[in-house]
């Protein structure tokens, strides 16, 4: 385990600080990543803060009960989703469905059919939207393809392939037994699940492999 304190301000400066040295070069000029203000925030979260910028944030009170390589593989998780475009945006579906109610209300009152006809479909464009950004299956194949993106990236930052995988099933499985809300928690174990079978297949290949192609060691445990 880490041994810096979130009650000391240098050691968690320090811990943002070794965050963005593991942000991907391509990322570095629009990913900021900070410590959580919120109250009762998630460990950790994505969220865009303007056009083309994104912030990564951390509760680091919950972030010191985690050992580095959990943590890495977490982060790398939120940059995974960064780079696959999953991030929610700025919630202008809430907006819109607002406008779209309030419009086909009015225009109920005042009978202008050509009005009432935008005002449903926007709220039925922006309804669709909100249901796709909560249904549950894409939520999970969205996180799903993030921690495979993570296991990459961890490759690229030196970890060899069995160790990465190791490092985000443990903090996963962490994760499940923190996590108070079934429903999150049946998600997180899916996810459990999900590295679990692509470890498998890593480890299929690797022993399909002749010695000298493996990169990284004929055993995988």
């Amino acid at each position: 385990m880490s041994s810096f304190s979130p009650s000391n301000a240098r050691a968690e400066m320090s811990e943002l600080r070794r965050l963005r040295t593991l942000l991907p070069p391509e990322l570095q000029s629009w990913v900021t990543v900070e410590a959580s203000t919120s109250t009762n925030p998630p460990l950790i979260t994505c969220e865009e803060i303007g056009r083309d910028e994104i912030e990564v944030l951390v509760d680091l009170v919950k972030w010191d009960n985690l050992a580095m390589d959990q943590r890495n593989l977490l982060f790398w998780h939120q940059v995974a989703r960064i780079q696959n475009d999953t991030i929610p945006k700025d919630g202008w579906e809430m907006a819109a469905l607002a406008i779209g109610l309030g419009g086909a209300v009015g225009e109920l009152w005042v009978q202008d059919g050509l009005l009432l006809l935008l005002a449903t479909g926007l709220c039925g464009f922006s309804g669709w939207r909100l249901y796709q950004r909560n249904n549950s299956q894409n939520s999970l194949e969205h996180a799903t393809a993030a921690d495979e993106k993570a296991i990459a990236l961890a490759t690229r930052f030196g970890y060899t392939l069995p160790n990465a995988y190791k490092s985000l099933g443990s903090a996963l499985k962490v994760l499940a037994e923190q996590t108070p809300s079934k429903r999150k928690r049946k998600q997180i174990e899916a996810r459990l699940q999900a590295l679990k079978a692509s470890a498998a297949e890593a480890k299929a290949r690797s022993r399909s492999m002749r010695p000298e192609q493996q990169p990284y060691g004929p055993s995988y445990q």
